[in-house]
């Protein structure tokens, strides 16, 4: 899209500046969960790093081409817990990536089928990374474990007698 603006609505220019800032602290995060990890571990680190870098790349390049002033990262991010060792890197890994995954169901969730189809790409990449560091697959990437539990209505119930 060079030399041109693309036409973007402001539910869709906050999906994507929210996911830009996931990036933002993915980027960081893996600078943590790298920096305490050896070997092959490292190396998968490292390349889910690039990977983010990438994608915020990418995603700053679609806001200025919507006209739009990509966030910019923090300096510094808060941690969700002490990074010690290579269980709690791995651990840090886990959960950046699945806020990732929460940050791009925002564009899932937007009625156009490109901006859909490109939020449901990135939740499965990230979806993939976190398996790779957790050990497993969880059943819908980037929602919390209870989200879809069901709701019980409380039931008016006749009183005795």
């Amino acid at each position: 899209m060079t030399g041109t603006t693309a036409r973007v609505g402001p539910a869709e220019l906050s999906a994507l500046q929210a996911a830009l800032s996931a990036e933002h602290a993915a980027v960081y995060g893996y600078g943590v969960v790298g920096a305490h990890l050896t070997g092959a571990a490292l190396a998968a680190a490292t390349g889910d790093w690039i990977a983010h870098q990438v994608a915020r790349d990418g995603l700053e390049a679609r806001l200025r081409s919507a006209g739009a002033q990509p966030v910019a990262a923090a300096v510094a991010y808060r941690l969700p817990h002490p990074v010690h060792g290579p269980a709690q890197a791995k651990s840090l890994a886990v959960i950046l990536e699945d806020r990732v995954s929460a940050a791009y169901l925002g564009l899932v969730a937007l009625p156009g089928a490109a901006i859909r189809t490109f939020g449901a790409r990135q939740v499965i990449a990230a979806a993939i990374r976190a398996a790779a560091w957790r050990g497993t697959t969880v059943a819908f990437p980037g929602l919390p474990a209870g989200a879809l539990a069901p709701r019980v209505a409380s039931r008016e119930r006749p009183a005795p007698g």
